[in-house]
């Protein structure tokens, strides 16, 4: 990492040095030049303000000229010359006794004209001077105002761009060498401060993958650094929690399993044994067979469904549901249980709630509700199951007991059947145990929201609501 915030730092050196001195000289030249043509135009604008330029504020136009080390003539329509003003000397083209690598006679007023005449009034070009061996730049323009017609020339050198690359590559070594010395300095202490986290958050994630949850990621001072070390925290936490559930998953349901299965072998031994002649015992023997054997179905199916629907897997199957009214027909599928357990059922609440939903699951849900309510409830106790609109738009339905309540530590665990609260539990051959895990799988795949309140010794009100439904 320190490597390469160094050769970051160096290629954006090079690369400006390099773009600095291959564009020094032709932004040098472009900038002489829009500085001669501002001159011309200034002295132009005096010619045209000042009936042929006899004051003082011509004077100060070729001063800016003098200023910009140029020299400067105008000549008439009668090419003659009128203005003149030279800070070069012996070194300005116009000069007779001055030679070019040009074939243009710069001298020769009638030439030059000639040249600005066939260019638009306007002429540029770079020559070398070979008395002074110097690279020069030449323009002249035209001026027709005022009832006269005038030609300006100006010559400047260009020779000050090989001095400023020359005095730049000095300086840019010196600047590389300081430049390099920091460069070093700062991509060793960033890169120090940005790789450690990184690295001990490897080390980390190594004990992490052999299973050893006493770790913790810290993320320096970064804040990249510090969200993934939050990030692999809570994957941390949840990957322990996880590994714990599937260790109460496997003792449970080894518990769950072993249990009818040992009294399937123990009952069918007796019937190999002891009560083969004896009808009335074989029939007894036979039924508790046949109880476990149908209480491991049960235990299978409802697994395999809290399975498919946690996956994903299961495509709800929605439309409009009269929950109010289904009350009434799981009330009606569940009378003779709640009789034969001496409780009272009371239906309240507004008629036709509607909610966007799948039929069968939602019965399913409501039916959970409904038996868990009846198994912890005690003869003569009152069940209550209501539907109404909580507010616009959203649906509540609510299944209310008298039972034996449960415990406040407990109401975030009894939505998962394989919680360490679960491991002392009698087991109910009526009862898989699944039956609010699937309510919640269910709930969750319909994004409805739901909770329990409940009090020891008071009852329970489990509860979900529904905020939308489909008009059509």
């Amino acid at each position: 990492m320190m490597l390469a915030f160094l050769a970051l730092a160096l290629s954006v050196i090079f690369l400006l040095g390099a773009l600095q001195i291959s564009l020094i000289r032709p932004y040098f030249r472009e900038s002489k030049t829009a500085s001669i043509k501002g001159i011309a135009s200034s002295i132009q604008q005096m010619l045209l303000s000042s009936d042929g330029g006899n004051n003082e504020d011509v004077e100060n136009a070729f001063q800016q000229a003098v200023e910009s080390n140029a020299c400067v003539v105008i000549y008439n329509a009668r090419n003659e010359a009128v203005y003149s003003a030279d800070m070069l000397g012996a070194g300005c083209v116009f000069n007779p006794a001055v030679t070019t690598d040009s074939e243009v006679s710069f001298h020769n007023a009638l030439s030059m004209r000639t040249l600005v005449d066939e260019n638009q009034g306007e002429y540029s070009v770079q020559v070398n001077n070979t008395r002074t061996s110097q690279e020069m730049l030449v323009y002249g323009v035209a001026v027709h105002e005022n009832l006269a017609d005038y030609y300006m020339y100006f010559n400047t050198p260009l020779e000050p761009a090989d001095s400023l690359i020359t005095l730049f590559s000095n300086q840019y070594l010196i600047y590389t060498v300081v430049v390099i010395f920091f460069a070093v300095l700062s991509a060793y202490w960033f890169s120090g401060r940005l790789a450690s986290p990184i690295v001990t958050m490897r080390k980390e994630a190594a004990r992490l993958s052999g299973a050893d949850y006493d770790v913790h990621f810290d993320g320096g001072s970064f804040s990249e650094t510090k969200e993934l070390a939050s990030t692999l925290n809570k994957a941390a936490e949840e990957l322990e929690k996880t590994d714990e559930l599937r260790r109460d998953l496997m003792a449970n349901v080894s518990h769950d399993i072993r249990t009818p299965l040992t009294n399937i072998r123990a009952y069918a031994e007796m019937v190999r044994d002891i009560s083969g002649e004896d009808k009335d015992k074989r029939t007894k023997h036979m039924n508790v067979i046949i109880r476990e054997t149908e209480y491991l179905n049960r235990l299978v199916n409802e697994m395999s469904e809290l399975s498919l629907i946690q996956s994903g897997n299961y495509a709800l199957q929605k439309s409009n549901v009269d929950i109010s009214e289904k009350l009434y027909e799981i009330a009606e599928m569940n009378e003779p249980l709640i009789k034969k357990s001496g409780l009272e059922l009371i239906i309240e609440g507004d008629e036709h709630c509607i909610i966007y939903a799948d039929d069968l699951k939602i019965k399913e849900v409501v039916h959970n509700f409904l038996t868990n309510a009846i198994r912890h409830s005690s003869p003569g106790g009152r069940i209550w199951m209501r539907a109404f609109e909580q507010e616009e738009g959203v649906i509540r339905v609510e299944v209310q007991d008298e039972g034996d309540g449960i415990a406040a530590e407990d109401l975030d665990k009894i939505w998962d059947r394989y919680q360490k609260s679960s491991r002392s539990f009698t087991r109910n051959t009526n009862s898989t145990g699944l039956g609010l895990s699937i309510v919640k799988a269910i709930l969750d795949a319909h994004h409805a929201q739901y909770g329990v309140i409940s009090t020891i010794g008071k009852g329970s009100t489990f509860w979900f609501t529904f905020g939308e439904y489909n008009e059509d």
